[in-house]
Parts: C-alpha cells; structure tokens; sequence
C-alpha cells in the first residue's frame, strides 16, 4: 500500500550549476536553502538585510538595492544600547546611528554589485500578514517595540502584486540576466491563527502564479506545497509544531536539487554532501592512529576537490589537528624563538 502522496516537478528551465551566482531572499527558509547551497560549495548571497517575511518589505528591499537608495533616517530607532531600522532584520544593527547607516550601505552595495553577476535570485514568501507602524508606515520587523504603535493588517493580492511585479520589471531591464524562482515558506506562521496562517499563504501561493503568468524569467518551486501533502505529518515538524525537522528539510533540498540541478551539478553536490559528513564525523579516540590516517585521507579528498571547490578552511583545519598530534609541545607553548 503507497502511504505516501507524491507529485511531479517538472525539470527548470533555467538550471542551476555551481558556475551560478545564487542571491536568497525572504523567510526563514530562504535561509535554510541558502545554507544548504553554501554547504554545498555554490556561490550564493543569503539574506544581506536579514530575515524578511512579506513580499512587499523584500520588494522595498530590492528597489532601494538597485537604485542604491540611503538608509531613510525616520526609520532608525534605538533598543538596549543599540541601534535597529523599521525597513530591515534586527541582525542589521549598529552601535550608533552612523554605525547602522554605514552597514545598511555596505549592504546595499555588496547586494547591488553581487546582482551584476547573478544567475538566479530566490525569493521565499512567508507571510501575507503585515505591520503598519504609525509614523513609518510598513515594517520588517516590530523590534520588541510596543504593540500599541502597530496596526497588523492583511495585505491584498492586488497590492503585494503590484509592489513585486514593478520591481521585478525594473530587474528584467537592468539585470537580465536573473532567473528568478519564488517559493512559498513551509513554515507555519500560526501565532497568526491557524485559518489566518493558510488564508496567507493562499494569497502568497496566488500571488507566485500572477507574477510567474507576468515574467518569462519567473518560475516557482512547490516547497510549501511539499511539506503540505508529501510530508503531511506532524512527525516531520520540530517539537514547536512550526518549522519543519531537518529530515523534512533534507527532503525538499533533494527536491530542489532534482529540479534545478543536472545530473552532473547533483553529482558533485553528492559528493561535497558525503564530504561534510566526513569533515563532521566525531572519532571515538581522537588520539588514535586510525583516526589520523581518517583526516589523512580526508585531506588528500579536500586538496583532489580543491582544483574546483574551495576548501581551503576545511584544510587548513585538519593540517592544524595533524600538526598538533605530530607536535604536540608546539601546540601547547607556541613558538618559542
């Protein structure tokens, strides 16, 4: 009997090698792809303005990216000694006013130049629901700031499409390049509310269809769509009922792979992917000659790789543990002269 509800993805047009520039953006989960990807040694840019839920504060984010706008000052507020912006993620903070101002800048031009080169931009949507500060208009993020100052508020199809697909035009015209793929988060945002959590993700699935009906660059991946009926059981979420468990991550990773990867790109990812379980394999005796002939071995799989892939923290890694077992006193005292 099949216990399981599988569907088909059909091949990318546009695929993704490890000759590619990958930008991820969004929620949570665009993290998790971005990561996995990073492991996987592809060049990719996660989150330059941190974690960003809705599709209207990344299509901000991507516009004051390509016009190199500077950081807007009636945004900026101070918390326990730091400094955070309406428009971005509390990561982006700074320690004075100037401070945060010169990372937002240092961001948007690493993020605009990075866009030159790109390949694909991956877009993961996590939530319909947004905040309306009352001075500042919408945010990213409340910042632990009081609830009183916000209203939340259900953005509509038509809005959030408008926002992305002007974006998303200007895009085409000065990076034509960029392929551009939209997924919708499988994470469950249910402190919305449980019916609230899928009448947004309804608008945001609706709103991948009209912009991928608008731009031949733009296609979607199911991931939500996955978790959803594929992986339909709590076992696969993490004790909190909300984010998926690692195996469930794995699982759309592989997913992803197949559809965006050739053959010949999954190959190598399997490869790298066997050589991270051995880089994290924990030896029983870490003093033993088996395991020093273990990370000799490795190293010799690293510097063969290494013509391709760049490794060279993973081998300087292991050259200092062996190092430190041939010469123990060195390690212990340093240099003496």
């Amino acid at each position: 009997m099949n216990w399981f509800t599988s569907f088909e993805i059909p091949p990318a047009d546009f695929p993704i090698s490890h000759q590619s520039k990958i930008l991820s953006m969004g929620s949570c989960f665009a993290q998790v792809i971005g990561q996995k990807m990073l492991e996987s040694k592809f060049d990719v840019l996660i989150n330059p303005f941190g974690t960003i839920f809705h599709p209207s504060i990344l299509a901000k984010l991507l516009d004051h990216t390509l016009f190199q706008d500077p950081l807007e000052p009636s945004g900026i507020l101070q918390r326990e000694g730091l400094f955070f912006h309406y428009a971005v993620h509390s990561d982006l903070n700074g320690k004075s006013a100037l401070e945060l101002e010169e990372k937002w800048n240092q961001q948007i031009q690493k993020t605009h130049e990075y866009f030159k080169k790109s390949s694909h931009l991956i877009l993961t949507f996590g939530t319909a629901w947004i905040y309306d500060h009352q001075d500042f208009g919408s945010v990213a993020n409340c910042h632990k700031q009081p609830q009183k100052l916000f209203q939340k508020n259900l953005s509509s199809l038509e809005g959030m499409t408008f926002d992305l697909a002007k974006v998303l035009d200007n895009f085409s015209r000065v990076f034509p390049q960029l392929n551009i793929i939209l997924t919708v988060s499988p994470v469950r945002h249910i402190k919305d509310g449980i019916p609230e959590n899928q009448l947004s993700k309804s608008l945001l699935r609706v709103l991948c269809h009209e912009l991928e009906k608008k731009f031949e660059s733009v296609s979607y991946f199911p991931s939500y769509e996955i978790m959803m009926d594929e992986l339909r059981d709590y076992r696969f979420y993490k004790e909190d009922r909300i984010h998926p468990t690692d195996e469930a991550e794995n699982y759309i990773w592989e997913r992803f792979s197949s559809t965006f990867f050739s053959k010949e790109t999954r190959e190598k990812v399997s490869e790298i992917e066997k050589i991270q379980r051995e880089l994290g394999h924990r030896p029983l005796n870490p003093e033993s000659d088996a395991h020093r002939k273990f990370l000799q071995n490795l190293l010799i799989k690293l510097e063969r790789m290494s013509t391709e892939f760049d490794f060279s923290n993973e081998i300087k890694k292991i050259k200092t543990t062996l190092n430190e077992r041939e010469n123990p006193f060195d390690s212990v005292h340093g240099d003496t002269d």
